[in-house]
């Protein structure tokens, strides 16, 4: 009676419970983290000062990645106004005609490399997708089967490919892993993910060939600011490829994102593309576009310090280490559905890591785990639940797109879709990759 009492009790699953409800609530997630931060310290006896001290020191653990946030979406804005997508939308719509399984393919291909490639994130999705919206309808395509593919795309890559965003939250799993006592090297987790990218595959092609293959019909309505015709190919729009093209290679040279975007951004400027007098506005737009998910990793980091200065985790697991199957397989799954309830809530894979890093990763080392198992299960429980949140920029990004016309539901026709698809299959071949590394 008195373990089941001191495991209530925790501060660390107090508050983690606590953040849940409040961002499931709709409350704001930055503040949401806030408050449930302040929970743990003041329940495990802190004092406020201290709490707020150890907060904000520990935010500085995803600096890196809040500024490579703000310089992408810097970098998105400016290919915005320069023109460039604009174009894309044109070549799309002449290239697909009639072809319904072209035209998915190649958003797969552009949601990829937004993510990759030229990290813009969701950024191109409100730009590119309503003007196609006619063709869809055209095609009687099902949009579910359209959200599905711009979820693959904006989550796939970054699970298993180390460029851009994927840059990004391989080094979070590597460096958060490291600080919880686990030695990886970064270049090592894309080939442990690859079993996860191969999930991610599967849930695709069911949702494009299976679930969503029927036609779907939809009113021809107008959008507003949606011309095909409007766009033409400009010489200024090579130096955008080629300040896409830098940002790539020197980010994979250096292992640094904000350094890669801070070429391309350089080189945009430099020839012109965008007015040196607009410099302000793009950054602005930048901050707009991403800043606030760049906070959100912040305080995920420094909500993570607070959880292990109370000392908390270190209990929390002597108790659940008592109760927790002696399987692997049954350890792995029960971590991977408490990792799909915290990001179902917070909304964000990349801010979820440091929480899974510091809850689970000491149960892991108990009970013998080795480092491939421990990166997979980590990536994979941050990862689930990204796809099926109302408040994950993988669900609000292809809303954004596809209900230009108000007639594609947020809920029942981005969420649902792409939780039952990729949250399913998530789980099943993190369970597989465990298997093969045990």
């Amino acid at each position: 009676m008195g373990t089941f009492i001191n495991f209530i009790l925790n501060p660390a699953l107090i508050s983690v419970v606590l953040l849940c409800i409040l961002c499931l609530r709709k409350i704001n997630v930055l503040l949401a983290i806030i408050i449930s931060t302040l929970c743990a310290g003041l329940i495990s006896g802190m004092d406020v000062r201290d709490v707020m001290s150890v907060f904000i020191s520990g935010m500085g653990g995803n600096s890196e990645t809040a500024l490579s946030y703000i310089l992408l979406g810097a970098f998105a804005a400016t290919m915005a106004h320069s023109g460039f997508t604009d174009v894309i939308s044109n070549k799309i719509a002449k290239f697909v005609a009639d072809r319904k399984y072209v035209l998915l393919g190649i958003l797969t291909l552009i949601a990829m490399a937004s993510q990759n490639l030229i990290p813009i994130h969701i950024a191109f999705i409100p730009i590119i997708i309503p003007p196609l919206l006619g063709i869809m309808n055209k095609l009687d395509i099902d949009r579910r089967a359209v959200a599905c593919v711009l979820a693959f795309g904006l989550k796939m890559p970054y699970i298993a490919i180390p460029a851009g965003f994927g840059l990004i939250f391989q080094n979070l799993i590597a460096d958060n892993m490291v600080q919880n006592g686990v030695h990886v090297l970064r270049s090592d987790i894309w080939k442990f993910n690859s079993i996860l990218g191969l999930g991610m595959v599967a849930g695709l092609l069911i949702a494009v060939f299976i679930s969503y293959r029927k036609p779907r019909i939809y009113e021809n309505k107008p959008i507003a600011n949606s011309d095909l015709h409007a766009a033409e190919f400009r010489p200024k729009h090579w130096i955008v490829i080629l300040a896409a093209l830098a940002t790539f290679i020197v980010q994979l040279l250096t292992q640094s994102l904000p350094l890669g975007a801070l070429v391309g951004l350089g080189i945009i400027f430099s020839f012109g593309v965008i007015p040196q007098s607009k410099m302000d506005h793009m950054m602005n737009e930048g901050i707009y576009l991403m800043g606030y998910v760049a906070f959100v990793m912040l305080v995920a980091a420094g909500f993570a310090s607070v959880l292990k200065e109370t000392g908390a985790i270190d209990s929390l697991v002597k108790i659940v280490l008592n109760y927790l199957p002696s399987s692997i397989i049954l350890t792995s799954l029960i971590i991977l559905l408490l990792g799909l309830f915290i990001t179902i809530g917070i909304g964000t894979s990349f801010g979820t890591i440091p929480i899974i890093a510091v809850l689970f990763l000491p149960i892991c080392i108990k009970m013998g785990f080795n480092v491939p198992q421990m990166v997979i299960l980590v990536s994979a429980a941050a990862a689930l639940g990204d796809a099926g949140s109302p408040a994950s920029d993988t669900t609000l990004g292809p809303t954004a797109g596809l209900n230009a016309d108000g007639q594609h539901n947020h809920i029942f026709d981005t969420c649902i879709p792409t939780f039952l698809h990729y949250n399913i299959a998530l789980i099943l071949f993190a369970l597989i990759g465990i298997s093969i590394f045990g």
